[in-house]
């Protein structure tokens, strides 16, 4: 048996936030927040990281 950790979405980081809102574009979000982000595939994983550097790179050249 696993312990969760409750997530208080109102008090996340800016990247914090970032991933959030990626999981829940890509259509991860429930899933990341029932089970965690150790539930989600590699692909999944692959493609949030992936995005958040993006925008990240985007952000920094503003």
């Amino acid at each position: 048996m696993t312990k969760s950790k409750k997530i208080n979405l109102k008090n996340l980081t800016p990247e914090e936030q970032l991933k959030y809102e990626i999981a829940q574009e890509l259509g991860v979000f429930d899933k990341v927040m029932k089970s965690g982000w150790k539930s989600l595939s590699a692909k999944e994983t692959g493609k949030i990281g992936g995005l958040v550097a993006k925008r990240k790179k985007e952000l920094s050249q503003q």
